[in-house]
């Protein structure tokens, strides 16, 4: 028990270190900060990141960010960079250089040949006195007084102050952009992210069955609807056509409890009126959002108040929406 309430006050002090830091770094956000942003914004090629260990991991999450985000961005290691792959950077581009100690011996290499090419050149650094902020056009500080392990040794205060730099750099640019939510969606086609931003129930209910009953039906022909239809609800209908109601598992149980006989029951009398329902064209997010709202596992898709289908919470589940 001891043991474990070390680790657990380990892990806590770890967490309010990492958080302090990104406090503290917020007061570096500057003009260089700024012009970076505009730079990148107005920029015609792409943003190049580089780095070298735990800095090019970093560099890989930031330029997944910012490419999800609108901004093309490419990683460079800054060891193959020196060795021809720096030949992958145009005129047009920007580098942005990111290191710990601001003195990393590959990135030093780097900095006069970017500059031979050219091309803009942006510093991310935990060390303000150091090579890169010399040779660099735009430092962005992401100081940090000391790691979190207790050696002060391992990149952890200074990469998660790093990647939080990362991430107020891409959110800068999506919002200068005005990236909408449909924007990210066409970045993410394929997963359950961009699927909540694009599918819509149009794309779902018409592979289901369609329970309907008419509200003078008798509620015995009614259960052989909803048990063949394997939807567990069906809809009820005036002689017009118009919903008026709907008939559930649910309301078949309290139907039971109050009558002893139901076989000359009309459906209409034992269905729940008004039900929800969602429109044709809406959002399958939304019809999530009504369905936990009102805790029911079914929506009546209607359009021109006809009914046109069923939505089911198992239809929203296969689609990985939940």
């Amino acid at each position: 028990m001891k043991l474990q309430k070390n680790i657990q006050r380990i892990a806590k002090e770890t967490l309010l270190k990492e958080a302090e830091a990104i406090k503290n770094v917020v007061q570096y956000i500057d003009d260089d900060f700024e012009q970076a942003v505009i730079e990148i914004l107005n920029m015609k090629g792409r943003l190049i990141i580089t780095g070298m260990g735990k800095s090019a991991i970093i560099a890989n999450k930031i330029v997944a960010t910012l490419n999800s985000t609108g901004t093309p961005s490419i990683f460079m290691h800054a060891a193959d960079a020196i060795h021809g792959d720096i030949g992958m950077i145009r005129q047009e581009d920007i580098v942005l250089c990111i290191s710990k100690s601001g003195n990393t011996e590959e990135i030093k290499v780097l900095l006069p040949l970017l500059k031979r090419l050219e091309v803009k050149t942006i510093g991310l650094v935990s060390n303000i006195d150091c090579y890169v902020v010399k040779h660099v056009d735009f430092v962005l500080k992401a100081l940090v007084d000391k790691e979190a392990d207790p050696n002060n040794l391992a990149p952890t205060t200074s990469t998660t102050v790093h990647m939080a730099m990362g991430d107020a750099l891409a959110v800068c640019l999506l919002e200068a952009r005005g990236f909408t939510a449909q924007d990210f969606a066409k970045y993410h086609p394929g997963g359950s992210l961009g699927k909540q931003l694009y599918l819509k129930v149009d794309d779902i209910y018409p592979k289901n069955e369609l329970p309907i009953v008419n509200q003078n039906d008798l509620v015995k022909d009614s259960i052989l609807i909803i048990s063949k239809k394997r939807l567990g609800a069906t809809a009820v209908v005036n002689d017009q056509d118009e919903l008026v109601g709907i008939f559930t598992d649910g309301d078949l149980r309290r139907m039971l409890e109050k009558h002893d006989n139901f076989s000359g029951l009309q459906i209409g009398q034992v269905m729940t009126s008004n039900p929800k329902t969602i429109d044709k064209g809406e959002y399958a997010l939304r019809a999530l959002n009504e369905m936990r709202e009102h805790n029911i596992n079914q929506l009546i898709i209607v359009e021109n108040k006809k009914v046109v289908g069923f939505l089911h919470i198992s239809d929203l589940i296969n689609e990985g929406i939940i």
